[in-house]
């Protein structure tokens, strides 16, 4: 199946009226604002609040200097951090070298709810699919991580070896691996 990607229309201020994605503006505020990211010009958008740079593509995709192109790349968990190591070893993205999986808090940070199919902003992240991205989020189980989806399944633990979007961010306090072990 294949699923299409429109931009955002932008009418009175902030709230988005789509063609293809579904956005809700009567039941629920917007989560993500688009002045609260600031465009640095080079694929890479910088939340004001949190700090963070996040990439505007997913890994497999190209910034063309206005969209996300190509299909993105699905990896194992693994895999994903690997090609984040990768990437930081062979230069960067952007004039950066620290590029990392980001954990579930800082992925629902750019969610939005009001919209689904994709859940977030395509305007700042264009082609997102709505399907599940790795986290560096994992559980007590050393065989699962946890995953959050821009579709409609929320956030889950998922195995490992399964292969999954990734979409790689910079800043901010990494958070810690996996929860403390119990004693």
């Amino acid at each position: 199946m294949k699923t299409r990607y429109f931009s955002f229309l932008l009418l009175l201020g902030s709230t988005p009226v789509l063609a293809g994605q579904i956005c809700d503006t009567q039941s629920y505020p917007l989560s993500i604002h688009a002045e609260q990211f600031k465009d640095n010009g080079d694929g890479t958008l910088t939340d004001n609040q949190s700090k963070l740079t996040w990439m505007r593509c997913s890994l497999g995709q190209v910034w063309s200097g206005a969209t996300c192109t190509g299909t993105p790349r699905t990896h194992t968990w693994q895999a994903a951090h690997d090609a984040a190591g990768k990437l930081n070893q062979q230069g960067g993205y952007a004039g950066h070298s620290d590029w990392r999986i980001p954990h579930v808090p800082e992925l629902a940070m750019i969610t939005e709810r009001q919209c689904s199919n994709p859940r977030t902003n395509i305007a700042l992240f264009p082609g997102t699919p709505a399907s599940f991205f790795w986290t560096a989020t994992e559980p007590a189980d050393p065989g699962y991580a946890y995953a959050l989806s821009f579709g409609a399944e929320g956030a889950m633990f998922i195995n490992r070896k399964d292969k999954l979007n990734v979409r790689l961010v910079r800043g901010g306090m990494p958070m810690p691996a996996s929860p403390a072990k119990p004693k």
